[in-house]
């Protein structure tokens, strides 16, 4: 009976007009304490989804922004640390975005370009002494580390930087090609392609964060879980809308 009740009058309060603010008749057959506690339900998950959405002027619909205090779920899951997953995926797009994809090839360029040797995978600078000796010529020495020279010039030549390194004894000589239009068209492509990347990461981040919260669908209410999934897609909408507006910047620069 009162689950019947509370369907019944949901379903009017609905319909009912946002002018009147009145609400609607008992259905038949509810008592009148029934009805109130109905009644109270209904204006509870009514004004609680009324915090999370809005109709626009207009067409359409808008999304209100849902903001809610970290301290008061901190038992079902870490916000911030949520976000602070989520803005470490931006900030590891903008460091690759600098090191990695610039039309002018520097000595930093190479620092953390990564030497798989038989003791793991290294950084370039390392491993070899990194030095510019003309605009057009980046000299690596290898002397400290002679039996990774081999391998320090396969991750130069496969650093997507499309540079072609030469060996003599330890001493690698990358000259640098000279900017055109393919190379700048190259880069912008990486550069779409490290977005994208960083883009499926963060959606892996968004679906630990939702896992981790609908853990707790049996015990915190209906709305609270709807609440947070809102708030953690809009915080994963804001990463993206920043990876984007990075990928614009890049592109902008790259082509000219």
């Amino acid at each position: 009976m009162a689950l019947r009740c509370f369907r019944q009058l949901q379903s009017l309060l609905y319909r009912s007009s946002c002018a009147a603010r009145v609400l609607p008749q008992a259905p038949a057959g509810c008592r009148a304490p029934l009805l109130s506690g109905c009644r109270q339900r209904v204006r509870q998950v009514t004004l609680t989804r009324q915090l999370a959405t809005k109709k626009a002027k207009g067409k359409g619909q808008t999304q209100a922004k849902v903001n809610i205090s970290a301290a008061l779920v901190e038992d079902i899951i870490n916000l911030e640390e949520t976000n602070e997953d989520m803005q470490a995926v931006v900030e590891a797009l903008k460091e690759d975005f600098s090191r990695n994809l610039n039309i002018r090839t520097s000595p930093g360029a190479f620092d953390h370009i990564m030497v798989v040797t038989k003791d793991g995978k290294f950084p370039l600078n390392q491993l070899g002494q990194i030095s510019q000796k003309s605009p057009q010529l980046i000299v690596v020495n290898m002397t400290s580390f002679p039996e990774s020279t081999a391998a320090a010039m396969k991750a130069i030549r496969e650093s997507g930087m499309n540079l072609n390194p030469e060996v003599d004894g330890t001493i690698i000589r990358v000259p640098i090609p000279k900017i055109t239009r393919e190379h700048r068209e190259s880069l912008a492509k990486l550069a779409k392609q490290s977005t994208n990347k960083s883009k499926d990461t963060l959606r892996k981040v968004r679906s630990k964060s939702v896992t981790q919260i609908k853990k707790f669908k049996n015990k915190v209410s209906e709305d609270t879980i709807w609440l947070l999934e809102k708030q953690i897609q809009q915080m994963a909408d804001s990463a993206a809308a920043e990876m984007d507006k990075l990928l614009a910047a890049k592109t902008k620069e790259l082509l000219g």
